[in-house]
């Protein structure tokens, strides 16, 4: 049997005893307790925007820890439709955005690796859709539609009965249940979207119904979701070309986001002590898209004739260029055809028992995910062809500042300049399927006591089998001629880089097709295999006390790790049909390492008046490694014909996970209904940093046939991913939420995080955490009667590092970016909702720079201030009306 069988084995097993352990305690049990009295049951009936707030409010207020919260006011009324955003909101929380949505959240200025996010408590699997995205442990935010989300817990300080993996905290995303909710509960909702640059528009359906028996013992929630969505972001992307040269890239991503979301929900309480549930979550995401680019030389034409540059930085990039109108330049022009998708399934069974003096919990579930790159093609035009010859570029382009400014000739051209054929790039031809997937198990026992101040032992055990898997497959080509018509690759148009330039629009679907149509197979492609095998145990005690003004909790978390990484190793193995498994073994390899630690946690809450709570809290925390830092190697660039592109980069499984001793300091005054001022000291001490140290011109003994069929160049830039020092963070969050008897009201947040790490650790040499804000803020303002709602709301951070080590953009700065969100309701009837949303009214530029100091370890365009990156700020509209009932 093998180590993995027998692990599923202890799996299912586990599963098996903890179930039956739950269920015969509560069958055991008397079943004739009294009912409730449900005249005495006192009901709070949220609404509004100051309804939300104050049930925000109020999570926080009575809560052991430090939390902030985001209340839904009723079912598809979130504040903010886009669920990343709306926890941007949150004082200390930032908010990344990846293609025109929130995809990941940071937390008090620490990666957003460092935070942990759980549906309803556990994890839910995702790959991403795009082979050259990061593999790492996040949660992607934009798969998750607000329609279904009861609310959302931030947890920023820790506790022993919390899963570990969050040094930033932990973010908690509840669904609904449909006992809770009234019987026959309706939802129907419908927006269509417009944005400012694609200028299209784009249809969003939601819907939700809850039921329930009249005795209240079992319920049915169905819920979904689907948006079919074209984003376009145009812009400009500047760097060396592949002959060293300087250039500037007019450049367009347009992607078709179809997305699926389904939620069904049962519960069955038999007795009022005893619950049984059943949840199933099916996430899709189709995700096709195409990229352009256009690469006009600001030095020389292509290596020819004289300098058009008129002054260079000091590592050497063209900063001002002027190609006169008598004598212009050629132009690359190219389109990457990608078709990916991601799907991602959870299914979850749980268990509940309250007896006398103690509670049972118990959940066992699966949930795993399959996506990737399907298919890829490229095709490119340049001066060598019978037509694009014609399309030149003349103008000055200055690139002095943290955006380039192009003035010069209109490079908008027709489908009649293109080459009248053109052939597929034959070494674009990739499929990166990935997989991940989680079996887990989790038993919960609370106890009340007597015992002093001590009112309650909590205790529990939780296991997880985890598997993620990547894979890459290479197109091997038949004979048939590599030719195709451009007239069948290209119909209708769209817009190129920030000026908008008017180019044929490929046609995806033609370009795969036409590509796949060449091809006689695909091959296995060793270096870009990697699997990881992860174990979790962990087990935890927690004590929760309670005094005359004073409540709290303090437990100890152990866990334990255990992480096989297999993969193909170098052993100067021969090649097959396929040039880039020259050298690496044929037979998969596998390493093993383990860990364990102990995580204690104390949190207290002293209430020094009836509205004026001062809470502390102090924990260690851990956040594992990125599945990217654990995979044995990965390699770009290799192999093709460009000397210099050749990069690997070594994970290990030994890696250890990083750590957090952390402490809270909080002054929290709550007046009136639901406001708050409130001011919180924090300190994060972190260490065992995960980072790549970066050698160049390094030999491996795998050389690149493709420029030398000799075999003499082995010339290869090396990553290698090590625990390696620590760093600290400390700040201030200061808070108001204030609303007025005539429905206005404000919430304000600013937060202050002062990251110190070594910047020896990193290749740019920059001792700043990766994608940390020194400063951020939000404002939000708003009014509301019984018919109508108007809400403004402000979000802003300072600059921050991007880092994304062996990718083509690897280190750089993210200039400060503000949004300002406006969103105007009217309730028409009681029933029926008409909303307007309007997300970044401004129109704020994306914005990034090479910061990193001359002759630092990366390339010379994420150097000295240049501007390698910006793209166009999208004003988006959503008009939509809603039915509840």
């Amino acid at each position: 049997m093998s180590s993995k069988t027998f692990k599923k084995g202890m799996l299912a097993s586990s599963i098996a005893m903890i179930l039956a352990g739950a269920s015969s305690q509560a069958i055991a049990a008397d079943e004739a307790n009294a009912e409730v009295n449900k005249d005495e049951v006192e009901v709070i009936q949220v609404t509004g925007i100051r309804g939300s707030n104050r049930a925000s409010v109020n999570a926080k207020r009575f809560n052991d820890a430090v939390v902030d919260a985001v209340s839904a006011e009723d079912i598809g009324q979130f504040p903010d439709s886009d669920v990343g955003q709306a926890l941007g909101r949150i004082p200390g929380v930032t908010v990344g955005r990846s293609f025109g949505q929130g995809a990941s959240v940071s937390i008090r200025g620490t990666d957003p690796v460092m935070t942990l996010t759980t549906l309803n408590g556990q994890n839910v699997a995702s790959t991403g859709w795009y082979d050259q995205l990061n593999i790492d442990r996040s949660f992607n935010y934009s798969m998750l539609p607000s329609e279904l989300i009861g609310g959302m817990e931030v947890y920023k300080s820790s506790q022993a009965n919390l899963v570990e993996g969050g040094i930033g905290g932990t973010v908690i995303v509840k669904t609904r249940k449909p006992l809770d909710m009234d019987a026959n509960t309706v939802y129907a909702g419908i927006k269509g979207e417009y944005g400012s640059i694609n200028e299209t528009v784009s249809p969003e359906f939601s819907g939700l119904y809850s039921w329930k028996n009249d005795s209240e013992t079992f319920g049915v929630l169905l819920a979904g979701s689907y948006v079919d969505r074209e984003y376009l972001r145009v812009g400009t992307e500047s760097d060396l070309d592949w002959g060293g040269r300087s250039s500037i890239q007019p450049s367009s991503f347009l992607q078709n986001q179809e997305r699926t979301a389904l939620d069904a929900t049962f519960q069955y309480r038999p007795t009022e002590d005893l619950e049984f549930g059943f949840h199933v979550l099916s996430l899709e995401l189709g995700a096709d898209s195409i990229g352009a680019n256009m690469y006009i030389n600001t030095d020389t034409n292509w290596g020819a004739g004289e300098s058009n540059c008129q002054q260079f930085n000091t590592s050497g990039v063209c900063t001002i260029s002027d190609t006169p109108e008598n004598a212009p330049t050629d132009v690359f022009f190219q389109n990457w055809a990608r078709k990916g998708e991601m799907t991602s399934e959870t299914f979850e069974f749980n268990v509940n028992y309250e007896g006398d003096g103690y509670a049972i919990s118990a959940v066992a579930g699966n949930t795993s995910a399959e996506g990737g790159t399907q298919m890829s093609a490229n095709f490119g035009y340049g001066w060598w062809g019978d037509n694009f010859n014609q399309v030149k570029w003349a103008g000055k382009v200055d690139a002095t500042g943290k955006q380039i400014d192009i003035n010069g000739r209109d490079m908008s051209f027709t489908r009649d300049q293109l080459d009248t054929t053109v052939g597929t790039s034959q070494w674009t031809g990739v499929q990166g399927p990935n997989s991940d997937e989680e079996s887990y198990v989790q038993l919960d026992v609370d106890f009340d006591m007597d015992l002093g101040a001590i009112t309650k032992f909590e205790t529990g055990v939780r296991f997880t089998s985890h598997d993620f898997q990547k894979s890459f497959y290479n197109a091997i080509y038949s004979d048939a001629p590599n030719s195709f018509n451009s007239t069948d690759l290209y119909s209708g148009t769209m817009k190129l880089g920030a000026a908008e330039y008017t180019i044929p629009k490929a046609n995806l679907d033609a370009m795969i097709n036409g590509t796949l149509g060449l091809v006689d197979h695909f091959t296995y492609n060793r270096p870009g295999y990697g699997l990881i095998e992860e174990d979790n145990f962990s087990l935890y005690g927690m004590f929760t006390f309670e005094g005359d003004g004073f409540r709290g909790n303090f437990g100890l978390r152990y866990i334990y790790t255990d992480v096989t990484s297999s993969g193909h190793e170098i052993d100067n193995s021969p090649a097959d049909d396929l040039a880039a498994n020259a050298g690496w073994s044929e037979e998969v390899i596998s390493k093993s390492e383990s860990y364990n630690d102990v995580l204690p946690s104390f949190n207290v809450a002293f209430d020094l008046s009836q509205d004026i709570i001062m809470r502390f809290s102090a924990a260690q925390a851990i956040t594992r490694p990125s599945y990217d830092n654990l995979f044995l190697s990965a390699i770009s660039g290799y192999p093709d014909d460009r000397q210099g592109n050749e990069e690997i980069t070594y994970g290990s499984p030994g890696l250890l996970p990083m750590k957090s001793s952390q402490a809270d300091l909080s002054l929290e005054y709550y007046y009136g209904d639901g406001n708050l001022v409130s001011a919180t000291y924090f300190v994060k001490d972190i260490s065992n940093f995960i980072v790549a140290s970066t050698e160049f011109n390094q030999q491996i003994g795998v050389p690149n046939l493709d420029i030398d069929p000799e075999g003499n160049v082995d010339d290869w830039t090396i990553h290698q991913y090590e625990n390696a020092g620590g760093g600290t963070i400390d700040g201030i969050e200061l808070q108001i939420n204030h609303a007025w008897d005539n429905g206005f009201g404000v919430n304000a947040n600013y937060t202050f995080s002062d990251g110190k790490a070594p910047a020896s650790v990193y290749t740019d040499a920059i001792g700043s955490f990766t994608e940390s804000s020194d400063h951020t803020a939000n404002l939000v303002g708003y009014w509301e009667n019984d018919d109508f709602s108007a809400r403004a709301a402000y979000n802003w951070r300072s600059e921050y590092m991007v880092r994304e080590y062996g990718k083509y953009y690897g280190n750089r700065m993210h200039d400060d970016f503000g949004t300002l969100d406006v969103t105007v309701g009217w309730n028409a009837t009681d029933n029926i909702l008409v909303k307007l949303e309007v997300v970044n009214l401004t129109g704020e530029d994306d914005i990034q720079y090479g910061a990193a100091a001359t002759g630092t370890d990366v390339k010379p365009a994420l150097q000295d201030g240049y501007p390698t990156w910006s793209f166009s700020g999208e004003t988006t509209y959503k008009l939509g009306v809603s039915f509840n009932f």
